[in-house]
C-alpha cells in the first residue's frame, strides 16, 4: 500500500503469510516458498552474472530466522525457494547446517521443460541432488508452447502468447518454433500428444518432485493429468528427445 517494493524481510514475510491465511481461510500453509531471491540474480534472460549489479540484500540467515518464527507458530509447515540459483540453495542449506533450529528448505520452484532445461541442468541438478531439495517444475509446457497450439498458421485468439504484447514476436523470432516442431514429430511417432510428451518427460526426470500445470479448459486439464498416468516413455522416445535437445539446447534464447 505504501508503494515500496516487497522484500524478504521479517515484516514482509509475516504480512504475506497472515494475508494468505486469511484469504485461504486456513490455519497453516503446507509449503511456503520465497518467490524470488532478495539479492541480485541474473535470471529470465538478463544475461550473465555481473558483480557490479550486486546490491544490499536481506541475509540468508535473517530470512530463515523470520521463517522459523512462523514454523514455530504452526502457521507454516515447510519452506522452499523459487527462481533460485545453485549459490542460493547452498547458502540456505549452509545456514541450516550451522544452526539446526532454523528450517531447512525442501523444494525449489524453477522453470523447467523441454525448451528450458540447460539453466537448471547445468548446476542446479547436482546441487539439488546433493542437498535433497526437490524441483517443483513450473511451466513444464513452456507457457503452452509445447502443447502444439501455436503450430498452425494461426494460434487461438485467447492463447497466452497473443494476450501479452511481445510474447508472440519473441517466440516466432527464436528457434523455439523449430524445436517444438521436432518434439511434435517425436510425439506423433510414439502416439502421444505434444503436451503428454512434454509432461511425461518432465515427470520422468529423477530431480523433479512434482510439476505445476496450468489449464484454461477441462480438456486441457484432463490431457495434463492423463500424462501422469501414461506408461513410461520408451528408450527410443527418450533417445529421440535427447537428439532434438542436442540440436536445440536453448531455443528460446536463440534466433
Amino acid at each position: 500500500g505504501d508503494g515500496r517494493g516487497t522484500r524478504v524481510t521479517e515484516a514482509d514475510i509475516v504480512e504475506g503469510v497472515e494475508g494468505s491465511l486469511k484469504r485461504l481461510g486456513t490455519d497453516y500453509i503446507d509449503l511456503l516458498q520465497i518467490h524470488w531471491p532478495d539479492r541480485y540474480v541474473p535470471l529470465f534472460g538478463s544475461g550473465t552474472y555481473d558483480a557490479s549489479q550486486e546490491r544490499e540484500a536481506v541475509p540468508f540467515v535473517e530470512q530463515l530466522q523470520a521463517l522459523k518464527k512462523l514454523v514455530d507458530q504452526g502457521k507454516v509447515r515447510h519452506i522452499g525457494v523459487s527462481n533460485e540459483t545453485p549459490y542460493g540453495v547452498c547458502q540456505f542449506i549452509k545456514e541450516h547446517e550451522r544452526d539446526a533450529s532454523l528450517p531447512r528448505i525442501c523444494s525449489i520452484q524453477n522453470s523447467y521443460s523441454l525448451l528450458v532445461r540447460s539453466d537448471f541442468e547445468s548446476g542446479l541438478t547436482e546441487t539439488c541432488a546433493q542437498t535433497n531439495v526437490g524441483l517443483l517444475a513450473y511451466s513444464p509446457l513452456a507457457g503452452g508452447i509445447l502443447s502444439g497450439k501455436y503450430s498452425g498458421s494461426k494460434a487461438p485468439a485467447g492463447a497466452r502468447l497473443n494476450l501479452f504484447p511481445g510474447f508472440m514476436d519473441r517466440y516466432a523470432q527464436s528457434l523455439a518454433r523449430e524445436a517444438v516442431a521436432e518434439y511434435e514429430r517425436v510425439a506423433a511417432a510414439y502416439d502421444v500428444t505434444p503436451a503428454q510428451l512434454a509432461l511425461k518427460w518432465c515427470y520422468s526426470r529423477p530431480h523433479v518432485a512434482s510439476t505445476i500445470i496450468g489449464a484454461t479448459s477441462m480438456d486441457q486439464l484432463r490431457e495434463n493429468i492423463d500424462a501422469f498416468f501414461l506408461d513410461d516413455l520408451p528408450e527410443g522416445c527418450l533417445d529421440a528427445v535427447a537428439d532434438v535437445y542436442s540440436r536445440y539446447r536453448d531455443p528460446s534464447k536463440t534466433s
